[in-house]
């Protein structure tokens, strides 16, 4: 592919390309990982620069292991924030890089480039899939008003409210997860969120125009009659566009094309804003949280029973790949599992230390009693979407594994406890979960923590406890607590538990949706406070309250001893 790239490049005077990892519909995980069909890259995130002579690789923090050791031999990696493609051009003059206009925002081309070079669109997909045959396992299907907890009425009632306050003539949602959380439906155009790829328009005199295959929709047509909705083939976009009345378009710059951004700008004046369904669907209702909180009872049973299972296991026997297996076997126990929500990682070792591991035939390891593990993993269920990391110890751990671990521990619980209300958003959350770390001179390299949808992608936002997140925090919001530590070459450290925001205006606070036990063996208590020791206790209890009920006697009086 790289050669195919720089045909591309020669045949149309460029002096180098762009590949990002998501498709046209920007969502995180695609079924095509351009990343992998280029440089090897398994990651879920990052992007490639092509020039004549060189390639370059763009990822994170949470990347940067992982893709020197798939990728380093025939890519330079650069760590994102601190390189960007706008580093290395701007000793150039006059460069010309290619880039197809339907998979890249303005935005992004802005971040990526700034002015140090000509940005030519390439009208050419270099990543052909076959034309996908609609039938009766991809078809979409909508949710209840009962299980979402709100009618696809009132979910259009109250855009149309924001429509209308910010004089807004035509909107146009490009988020498919946007598009599924207003209409109640999901799909399955990704192999871990149950999202169908549609985009719609919603213009002031409340007309609604969905657009993608329609013939997804042959089983639910009829329910949107009712609310006057018309569905077009993506073919259409421009006739339809042609025929809409005003003066200005709203979109949102992380998500509209380039391609769509220039035909829309073509007859309308551009607004752009985040799109208002961002900040709807991160408050989640009472009857999905209540969801939630079931999937997440039945996700805690499937773990609890790994975790007996793996302790009682001759890990001899056992490797990486193994485990992912059992993992994923004791979810399909509950006959509401539908599939995982992401990759499960199971790093062993020095894999663990690979921040968003994911072992193959080659990388696979055996697993090790001198070694931690480092499962994470997560489940979609009928109805709610879990994420969770449990860090393994088989042995007797040093001192030193056991002071790093717990002060893991100590963040993720400085996390549980705070005072939403006072913490106010995700960067002051973040500083929280760090200290004890940072006491040290540690860190790690992700965020603490991401929004996640109710039965949808497991990342979603606008929320997040990261560095540079300051959304406020609000009742209803799911975010995930998962502080770390990585030691490169050596082992991975993660606690992570799903949480979401309750209480009352003046009186925010944290609540756990995951419950599944800690390991206690790497718990050095003597750097915990006693409000930390109480928390553990707490937690634990809670845990064998919501668990024991539906495991065996075995796994019922393991799980007593760890309170």
């Amino acid at each position: 592919m790289i050669n195919k790239i720089k045909n591309l490049i020669n045949l149309n005077n460029l002096n180098g390309y762009v590949v990002p990892k998501n498709d046209e519909f920007f969502t995180e995980y695609s079924k095509t990982n351009k990343l992998q069909i280029v440089a090897n890259f398994t990651g879920s995130a990052g992007f490639i620069l092509i020039l004549k002579s060189s390639n370059h690789l763009f990822v994170d923090g949470r990347y940067t292991i992982q893709a020197k050791q798939q990728s380093g031999k025939k890519f330079t990696i650069h760590e994102i924030p601190y390189v960007w493609p706008k580093n290395i051009l701007n000793k150039y003059k006059f460069f010309n890089i290619g880039f197809d206009p339907k998979i890249f925002t303005k935005d992004t081309l802005k971040l990526y480039f700034n002015d140090t070079c000509n940005l030519i669109p390439i009208n050419k997909d270099l990543f052909v899939n076959k034309i996908e045959k609609v039938n009766k396992n991809n078809l979409v299907y909508s949710i209840d008003s009962l299980v979402a907890g709100e009618s696809i009425k009132s979910k259009i009632k109250r855009l149309k409210k924001i429509i209308k306050n910010e004089k807004i003539d035509n909107l146009f949602i490009s988020s498919v997860e946007n598009v599924c959380w207003l209409l109640n439906i999901r799909g399955k155009d990704l192999p871990n969120s149950p999202v169908a790829n549609f985009q719609a328009i919603i213009t002031k005199k409340k007309e609604i125009i969905i657009f993608g295959n329609i013939k997804k929709l042959k089983n639910i047509r009829k329910k949107f009659i009712k609310e006057k909705i018309s569905f077009f083939e993506n073919y259409k976009f421009f006739e339809i566009l042609n025929s809409l009345k005003g003066k200005n378009f709203c979109i949102d710059g992380k998500t509209c094309s380039v391609f769509n951004e220039n035909l829309i700008n073509s007859k309308f004046f551009i607004k752009k804003r985040t799109d208002p369904i961002y900040d709807l669907k991160s408050i989640k209702n009472k009857i999905e949280i209540k969801n939630m909180i079931n999937a997440h009872i039945e996700d805690g049973v499937a773990l609890t029973k790994f975790l007996y299972w793996i302790k009682h296991s001759n890990i001899k026997n056992l490797d990486e790949i193994k485990v992912e297996k059992k993992l994923e076997n004791f979810r399909r126990q509950s006959k509401n599992f539908l599939y995982p929500s992401f990759n499960t990682i199971a790093g062993s070792g020095p894999n663990g230390a690979i921040i968003h591991y994911r072992s193959n035939k080659k990388s696979n390891r055996k697993l090790n009693r001198n070694h931690l593990l480092l499962v994470d993993s997560g489940g979609q269920y009928r109805w709610g979407t879990t994420d969770v990391t449990r860090t393994i110890s088989f042995n007797n751990p040093n001192k030193k594994i056991k002071e790093l671990y717990t002060r893991v521990l100590k963040g993720h619980i400085a996390v549980a406890i705070s005072q939403i209300e006072k913490i106010k958003n995700g960067n002051n959350l973040d500083k929280l979960a760090r200290k004890s770390l940072h006491s040290k001179k540690l860190d790690y390299k992700h965020g603490t923590g991401h929004g996640v949808g109710f039965f949808m992608n497991v990342h979603e936002g606008p929320q997040s406890i990261s560095k540079n997140n300051f959304v406020k925090l609000k009742k209803g919001m799911i975010v995930s607590n998962e502080p770390g530590y990585y030691l490169e070459n050596k082992f991975g450290i993660r606690i992570e538990n799903l949480v979401y925001i309750d209480g009352s205006k003046n009186n925010l606070f944290l609540k756990n949706l995951t419950y599944a036990p800690l390991e206690k063996d790497l718990i050095e208590e003597t750097l915990l406070s006693k409000n930390e020791k109480d928390y553990i206790l707490k937690y634990h209890l809670e845990t064998y309250s919501k668990i024991s009920p539906y495991l065996k006697e075995k796994e019922r009086k393991w799980l007593a001893r760890l309170i």
